[in-house]
């Protein structure tokens, strides 16, 4: 083969030296006929290209190739067969030929048709304040000493490139809607329209074309925020290309080498801080002469006003079990014991859950992420343990729960006591009617004193209750004395004597 430097060596050596081309065969190697051709042409590279590829399998089967792979173009992205499918089908109508002419072919095919252009984009322009892009991405960190997998939310405003990262433990809905909340606070306002994927949370189908059916909680985010929503084409990608580069951008910058954190907070605390670092350093890639913070501030006024934190939470019904625990997201969280019997509604936000009945608040958590954990509130078991006093000792929501000094040390001091836990018992419930810091207090008083006893700690609530006032009497003129009375003994001596 006539390479690159072949030519460059004969095309020296008679045009620079002057040597003649018998020589400069003898010298390279080659014939006559490539010297000639390389000084006649003028050339510095020579391709072979064959005018006339030959067929001898697909020859008969062009014309179906050709049917098979129009009608596959013309489907959507989704449906369309790969080649391999292609040469399956082919194959079953006869074809003996191999994969490999099928799929030279195929690329010729596509290459004839100018497929290859498809990969070409159209730069966008956003206008100030006009719209955002949102995005999800997976991230492998350490927290507390163990591996796992962050799902971490990215917002950006397309004009200025502000940017907004923060790390959750699930792509759930009240997770959007908790992202959504805090990129907002940060900006101090939102964008007229936001670019998403077709993501389940808050596209729930999609139609021919741009049509979508979002979801209901997702559209009450947005007319909160006063958003209008938009969803990508299936499969496009570059219609939210800036947040697609912004997550290879994070994933570069912040998530390499791996982080070690203690807690979700801590993460993402560092995680803000690295944004604001990143466009207070770094030039806008369209304004070069500013930075991207310096466009984020001159954007930020023709932003939509921060709404205020918008009650994103996600609502499921459930059923409350004899032991007044509630199951959700594959843990257990208590309620109250008032509450067994009757179904519940779950109201799942990022960082708490809250369980209500008939609009009632009857459990509140803050809400764990791993599996088969249970979440007790020890108040909730107070009122059973009226009826059942000897579940104090070993029940499982009173296992290491902290009281307040004073009560626990009447606890401890009521331990040895035949009766001791019906007086605990007895303390505990009146809290559910004095209210905690009034008990607290009277243990106190009670262990000042060297008592510990319920029914001292209970007569001192007692005392210290204020009682009503006493109702007013008002004498009326005729019974209202002129001369007040004095005080004189001597009057019963007086009526001693009488009698």
């Amino acid at each position: 083969m006539l390479i690159v430097e072949t030519i460059a060596r004969i095309r020296r050596a008679f045009f620079v030296q002057g040597k003649a081309i018998k020589a400069i065969c003898r010298d390279l190697g080659v014939s006559r006929k490539v010297v000639r051709k390389v000084i006649r042409s003028g050339s510095t590279e020579f391709r072979y290209s064959r005018e006339d590829q030959p067929l001898p399998k697909i020859g008969r089967w062009r014309d179906t190739l050709d049917e098979l792979l129009l009608g596959n173009e013309t489907k959507a992205a989704r449906e369309r067969l790969t080649l391999i499918r292609i040469f399956e089908e082919l194959r079953g109508r006869g074809y003996d030929g191999s994969y490999d002419a099928v799929r030279r072919y195929a690329k010729r095919w596509a290459e004839d048709r100018g497929q290859v252009t498809a990969a070409a984009y159209v730069p966008l322009s956003f206008a100030p304040g006009e719209a955002y892009q949102f995005d999800w991405s997976h991230e492998i960190v350490i927290l507390n000493g163990v591996t796992v997998t962050v799902k971490v939310a990215h917002v950006r405003l397309c004009h200025s490139r502000m940017m907004f990262v923060r790390a959750y433990p699930r792509e759930t809905q009240e997770m959007v809607f908790d992202a959504h909340d805090r990129a907002f606070a940060m900006f101090k306002g939102t964008c007229r329209r936001g670019i998403y994927d077709n993501m389940k949370t808050a596209v729930e189908t999609v139609f021919v074309g741009k049509d979508r059916l979002y979801n209901r909680r997702f559209l009450q985010m947005c007319s909160h925020y006063l958003v209008d929503p938009v969803a990508c084409t299936p499969a496009a990608g570059w219609e939210k290309g800036q947040v697609e580069n912004q997550v290879g951008l994070v994933r570069e910058r912040f998530f390499t080498p791996r982080l070690r954190f203690k807690s979700y907070d801590e993460l993402n605390g560092w995680l803000t801080d690295k944004c604001v670092a990143y466009a207070k350093a770094h030039h806008h890639p369209e304004l070069t002469d500013q930075t991207i913070w310096e466009v984020f501030e001159v954007e930020r006024p023709k932003l939509v006003p921060y709404a205020g934190r918008f009650d994103g939470f996600h609502a499921v019904p459930a059923s409350v079990s004899k032991t007044c625990l509630v199951r959700f997201d594959n843990n257990k969280y208590s309620v109250a014991s008032s509450a067994v019997g009757r179904p519940v509604e779950v109201q799942a936000y990022a960082d708490r859950i809250v369980i209500r009945q008939d609009g009632r608040i009857v459990g509140e958590h803050p809400r764990t992420c791993g599996r088969g954990e249970t979440i007790y509130d020890p108040w909730h078991y107070v009122p059973v343990l009226a009826r059942k006093p000897g579940a104090l000792r070993n029940g499982a929501p009173f296992k290491d729960w902290v009281l307040p000094a004073a009560m626990e040390r009447i606890r401890c001091k009521l331990a040895g006591a035949d009766d001791g836990n019906r007086q605990m018992v007895d303390i505990l419930t009146a809290v559910i009617t004095d209210g905690l810091p009034a008990v607290e207090a009277a243990c106190a008083e009670a262990s000042v004193q060297g008592v510990h006893s319920a029914d001292v700690v209970l007569n001192i609530l007692a005392r210290r209750r204020n009682p009503d006032p006493p109702p007013t009497i008002f004498t009326p003129a005729a019974l209202t004395l002129r001369h007040a009375p004095t005080a004189d003994c001597a009057r019963y001596d007086n009526l001693r004597r009488i009698n």
